[in-house]
């Protein structure tokens, strides 16, 4: 791949998975901030590259990607790591999970942060989201916690898998949510498999690299805190 990857990114974002995959991956990339205080998602020159407004955006030789699990598949497909082979046994139960992840794990996250942007303005309306919403999280990750220690292919140990980093910014955006909640509602240590699994991303150089640039903190995954990042802003 002679082409930098170009790589539109807001601190402590979806971007961010994003990140640690090219890190992961070893690939040349720049990146283009974009300053959510400013909304410079929603300008007319990002518009065009994604026109669902969301973060992130891969500019690649093949074009302009969004959609986080999708950039993540290409990349790996690209670099024949991080996922099971195409035609191998695994690699079915493998797509079901790092989808499951995007559509059904994020999505249920995304809705908990953002209530308004799915039910209007109306506070008792949110509370009422973000409290059916908390049973369906905990469920949600009893569920994959058991998946992991079910079916080690899932997840790497020397070499790590899609799920090893897309899951870790998951629980710590989840981490990082639940504590302001009037009532704290998750602790990463009822979740064995998941647990580990952070433990390994925080001794990874690929964390190592997003810390430094996006402002992640000493433990962004087992005891993170709100990213103070050197350049834009998380929200």
């Amino acid at each position: 791949m002679t082409t930098p990857l170009r790589l539109h990114y807001a601190p402590d974002n979806a971007s961010l998975i994003v990140r640690l995959a090219l890190e992961e991956l070893g690939l040349p990339y720049e990146t283009i901030l974009v300053n959510r205080s400013r909304q410079a998602q929603r300008a007319p020159e990002y518009l065009r590259l994604n026109p669902n407004g969301t973060i992130p955006v891969l500019e690649t030789p093949d074009g302009a990607l969004f959609e986080t699990a999708a950039i993540l598949l290409w990349l790996s497909d690209q670099a024949a790591r991080l996922a099971p082979a195409p035609g191998s046994a695994e690699r079915g139960r493998f797509l079901t999970w790092l989808f499951w992840c995007s559509n059904t794990l994020h999505v249920d996250l995304r809705q908990y942060f953002y209530p308004e942007k799915y039910i209007g303005s109306d506070p008792s309306h949110h509370a009422q989201l973000r409290q059916m919403l908390r049973q369906r999280l905990q469920d949600h990750l009893r569920m994959v916690d058991a998946a992991l220690a079910g079916t080690p292919a899932l997840t790497g140990k020397d070499q790590p898998t899609l799920l090893d980093l897309y899951l870790p910014c998951l629980l710590r955006w989840t981490k990082l949510y639940a504590e302001t909640a009037q009532t704290p509602w998750f602790e990463l240590s009822a979740y064995p498999a998941l647990s580990e699994m952070c433990r390994r991303a925080e001794a990874r150089n690929s964390t190592k690299a997003a810390q430094i640039a996006e402002g992640l903190g000493p433990t962004p995954f087992t005891a993170p805190t709100f990213a103070i990042p050197p350049e834009g802003s998380a929200t």
